[in-house]
């Protein structure tokens, strides 16, 4: 599986570089490419946004520069999602769809968001983390590779996706306990002691 972000801010990326997605880079179980929107700018000051046409607040990203970074990227079996509160709400059954595709292009918006017209013209698909407003669509990009990359073989083991929430007729897993079956006056329920661990 291959994720290819369009951002402006890929440092903010680094921070899913660590733990099991970042074992999962490492070794190439999954691959992640950042490419930074404004290295696509024809602009002298590499301005990839202007004022929106009609008036109100905020700056929109111009289409020309995301349509390139778009087109460095794209191959015949690219699927493009925009990061976008206009989405479908992400759930457990849109990441399992997810982790069956083979290069996934997640776009992400900032400012006031993205002409129209690319998105009309390039995406796939709009999704959302959630009925809130972010600042820009990085955050949620990670949120799709996280649980999208725990779907991708070799990534986490069969049994960890099997007995998690969600997982079984979209139950939430039950209380966890380990070592010291005391703490602070608490105990761990009998009936789990009585079971081998």
């Amino acid at each position: 599986m291959k994720f290819s972000v369009l951002t402006l801010f890929p440092e903010m990326f680094d921070v899913i570089k660590t733990s099991i997605i970042g074992k999962a880079i490492e070794n190439k179980t999954i691959e992640l490419e950042l490419v930074n929107i404004r290295d696509f700018s024809k602009n002298k000051h590499k301005k990839v946004d202007d004022t929106p046409y009609g008036g109100g607040a905020g700056m929109v990203m111009v289409p020309d520069v995301v349509y390139d970074a778009y087109e460095s990227v794209k191959t015949k079996n690219s699927k493009v999602i925009y990061l976008s509160p206009q989405g479908k709400t992400l759930n457990q059954k849109k990441v399992e769809d997810l982790s069956k595709e083979n290069h996934i292009i997640l776009l992400c918006g900032h400012y006031e968001g993205i002409d129209q017209r690319v998105l009309d013209e390039i995406v796939d698909e709009e999704i959302s983390i959630g009925d809130y407003v972010l600042t820009g669509g990085e955050i949620p990009a990670m949120v799709v590779i996280d649980a999208v990359s725990r779907y991708i073989p070799g990534v986490i083991s069969k049994d960890s996706i099997n007995e998690e929430s969600f997982a079984n007729d979209n139950l939430l897993e039950y209380p966890q306990y380990t070592r010291p079956e005391e703490f602070h006056n608490m105990k761990v329920p009998e009936v789990l002691l009585s079971r081998p661990s």
